[in-house]
């Protein structure tokens, strides 16, 4: 039986058309393979055979190594893929990234970052956790990038490093460098937009000098840090896993500030104590009132360092708008028991939102201290319009014991006549 026409008139033009393809159109496609899917392309014909060695793109990571069997030592496997990269690759690279967090250790990539150096404007190297690679010199020396992003590695000197001129966005998360290192790495980035710090090694106070940085993202030990230089950062998100009350001072934090929108703040309260007879800050020395949005995470309504110290926060924002928190339940405490801890009434004294008009409030199971806030919250709200709290976990108690909840807060006084109360499961939205 003879194949129609119209097929056999496809299966002769399939050829052509592929051939045919303008290069810009051939680099869009092969750009949005992976690496390995790109290379394969050479087989469809002539025009392709070497085209993906001119990419100025590349992605690494362990598909290109793994197979069906695991027969291959990735780390061997992986040095003969860079080897071949070296010797066919034409033009500039660009845009490179290298994944390889899976490997047992990390194979050698100096030879390659040195081939890299005088073009790459896009980098990331995610490498072994186990072992920390020490970092070549040559990577100082890429004059051109614009983006860096280093995961699990070791910085041990800057020697030759003149700077990063065209640097907008820096991440680091898991290296090993000093504190002197690392502040000098990012003063003499001047174009500096987005910087994203997580290292648990315990650091000596840093300056951040960033007089262009717009976002900042920090995991780690908070009182380090110092915003020193920082005009026009707008975006920052704190997130401390041990903290010294005695060692946080905000006001070094954000001495610089004042252009500041949207702040994210989290210490989990494992390790967030302090000697006997300290108190927490009540405010800042200063308002901070550019501060729209406040989002505070994993928040106990009880007496506490990490309580009083996201108090002084809200009250140097006389500007809020927008505020989202997250409850967290006390896992040594009984919530069906008559022992439970109210909020101390003293602590939110003084305690405003003249411009708030939305709330969101998130893990809410319908304590005494979650209700306490929620009614001074709408008591001293006078523009406030809406109010979402997610009733996820509420959901899990008896329908009376819900419908008593929903019928006490929707009879708080509220300042704001416009003053909306949504209850809604979020987790089905």
């Amino acid at each position: 039986m003879m194949p129609p026409k119209g097929i056999e008139h496809c299966r002769s033009l399939m050829p052509d058309v592929l051939s045919n393809l303008p290069h810009n159109v051939i680099d869009v496609i092969l750009m949005l393979l992976p690496c390995k899917d790109a290379v394969r392309t050479s087989v469809l014909s002539k025009e392709w055979r070497y085209h993906w060695c001119r990419l100025t793109g590349l992605t690494l990571d362990r598909s290109l190594w793994k197979t069906t069997k695991h027969l291959l030592n990735p780390t061997v496997r992986f040095r003969e893929i860079i080897y071949q990269l070296l010797t066919l690759h034409e033009g500039p690279i660009t845009e490179f990234t290298l994944d390889v967090v899976r490997l047992e250790s990390c194979p050698e990539i100096d030879n390659f970052v040195f081939f890299l150096r005088n073009h790459i404007q896009h980098l990331v190297l995610h490498l072994p956790v186990r072992k920390l690679y020490k970092l070549p010199s040559s990577l100082f020396t890429c004059s051109q990038l614009r983006h860096l992003d280093l995961h699990y590695c070791s910085i041990d000197h800057l020697s030759s490093f003149q700077g990063f001129d065209k640097l907008i966005s820096l991440e680091l998360c898991g290296i090993s460098i000093s504190s002197e290192l690392l502040e000098s790495l990012i003063s003499h980035c001047p174009l500096l937009e987005q910087l994203l710090l997580s290292i648990s090694k315990d650091l000596d106070r840093i300056e951040i000098n960033a007089p262009m940085l717009r976002l900042f993202s920090f995991i780690g030990d908070i009182s380090s840090v110092c915003l020193k230089n920082v005009p026009r950062l707008v975006n920052v998100s704190l997130v401390g896993d041990s903290v010294q009350a005695e060692n946080l001072d905000f006001a070094k934090i954000f001495e610089s500030c004042f252009a500041l929108e949207h702040l994210s703040f989290d210490i989990c309260d494992l390790g967030f104590v302090a000697g006997e007879g300290y108190e927490a800050p009540t405010r800042l020395p200063f308002n901070l009132n550019n501060v729209k949005r406040f989002c505070l995470t994993d928040i106990l309504l009880v007496e506490s360092y990490k309580l009083s110290y996201a108090l002084c926060l809200i009250r140097s924002f006389p500007y809020l708008e927008y505020l989202e928190m997250q409850f967290v339940d006390d896992d040594d405490s009984d919530s069906d028991s008559d022992t439970e801890e109210s909020l101390d009434l003293k602590s939110l004294s003084n305690l405003t939102f003249d411009h708030l008009g939305e709330v969101k409030l998130e893990c809410f199971i319908g304590r005494t201290s979650e209700l306490q806030f929620i009614k001074h919250l709408l008591a001293n709200s006078p523009v406030l319009e809406r109010m979402l709290i997610n009733r996820e976990f509420l959901d899990q108690e008896p329908l009376d014991t819900r419908e008593e909840i929903f019928s006490e807060i929707s009879n708080f006084p509220r300042a704001s006549p416009e003053a909306e109360i949504v209850f809604k499961d979020l987790s089905r939205s």
